[in-house]
């Protein structure tokens, strides 16, 4: 399946997240805060990231912009995860760049239909 980075800050939501798309099938790479994460979407180079928009360093909004900025990452697909589920955060989040969005908690069927769908758009080029 493919390589996905969690990018979160929360142990319990990462461990919970990554576990049960392991057993989907998917490769899972993690980064604790947005400064982390737009380094591993560099050197990890994965087909699919998990971006919570509420992280240490940098915020999930800024680490989204550089990772859609930069040449080598900008065709990686990008789902914003955030508890704040506010009027606007859906576009808040496709204009930094996040190809798709999704509330927490999450809904692991929701959330694997995006990613399988995002998926499907990359490879298809």
């Amino acid at each position: 399946m493919a390589k996905i980075l969690l990018v979160e800050d929360n142990e319990m939501n990462r461990d919970m997240l990554s576990r049960r798309l392991v057993r989907k099938g998917h490769e899972v790479v993690m980064a604790t805060d947005g400064r982390q994460g737009v380094a591993m979407a560099g050197s990890e180079r994965p087909d699919l990231i998990l971006m919570d928009m509420s992280l240490p360093v940098i915020d999930g909004w800024e680490a989204t912009r550089q990772v859609k900025a930069a040449e080598a990452t900008r065709a990686i697909p990008v789902i914003a995860l955030t508890a704040h589920a506010m009027a606007g955060d859906r576009e808040k989040a496709l204009e930094a760049g996040c190809d798709d969005y999704d509330t927490k908690p999450v809904d692991i069927n929701r959330l694997l239909d995006k990613i399988a769908a995002l998926l499907a758009r990359a490879a298809a080029g």
